[in-house]
């Protein structure tokens, strides 16, 4: 008799998603602090990409496995919001690297090489609290954890409205870098955001099943 096939490990899964972000994040780190011209990151983008690509087969396998499972840990819909939401956080810090490029800028700004520091803290403290994830019920430290991700998503909603409004009082004399930059900076702060989202999820599901 053949072995039995080892059962799909959907916190495992969520955990692998959260690394490949954590990835995305160092890279754009990477690309932030060492940029030189917008056509030097063309293998940033190649990177980013196949990055975002590893990200995608992570999902597709927890979305093609929720849909087959006789009975799985957490709700399917559960599932497959979280799975979701992981995935958000890899496709737009991919963006953000497009988005520098797609918009040919010139010169890294005050407070980009901070607010791409900042999504990376975002994503780790996502990363730690998924690392207790698969032990909700019996953690006593997961909340605390969710709610770092929260705290760096606030310091995230605080630095747009800064570097904006530096851009828009300093740089009032290129109007179009201000506003290329601005928009960036949006991108920023929609990592953010889709860090707590992913977050705030994982709670949910905690207190659904306590």
């Amino acid at each position: 008799m053949g072995k039995k096939s080892r059962k799909f490990d959907y916190f495992e899964q969520f955990e692998k998603q959260v690394e490949v972000a954590i990835e995305e994040a160092d890279l754009l780190v990477e690309a932030v602090e060492g940029f030189t011209n917008a056509d030097a990151l063309k293998p940033y983008m190649d990177r980013a990409h196949q990055i975002e690509r590893r990200g995608d087969d992570v999902n597709h396998a927890i979305l093609q496995n929720v849909a087959t499972d006789f009975i799985t840990p957490i709700e399917r819909e559960d599932i497959i919001d979280l799975a979701q939401k992981l995935d958000t956080i890899i496709d737009y810090i991919e963006d953000v690297i497009q988005s520098m490029y797609m918009y040919d800028v010139h010169i890294v700004p005050e407070g980009a090489p901070e607010f791409a520091r900042l999504i990376r803290k975002g994503v780790g403290a996502l990363g730690k609290a998924m690392g207790d994830f698969s032990s909700f019920k019996k953690s006593k430290k997961f909340r605390a954890l969710v709610r770092d991700v929260s705290d760096y998503e606030e310091e995230a909603d605080r630095l747009v409205l800064k570097v904006i409004r530096h851009l828009h009082t300093t740089d009032r004399d290129n109007p179009m870098r201000a506003h290329v930059w601005s928009r960036v900076f949006e991108r920023m702060e929609k990592c953010s955001d889709a860090c707590e989202h992913a977050a705030d999820t994982m709670n949910s599901i905690m207190l659904k099943n306590v």
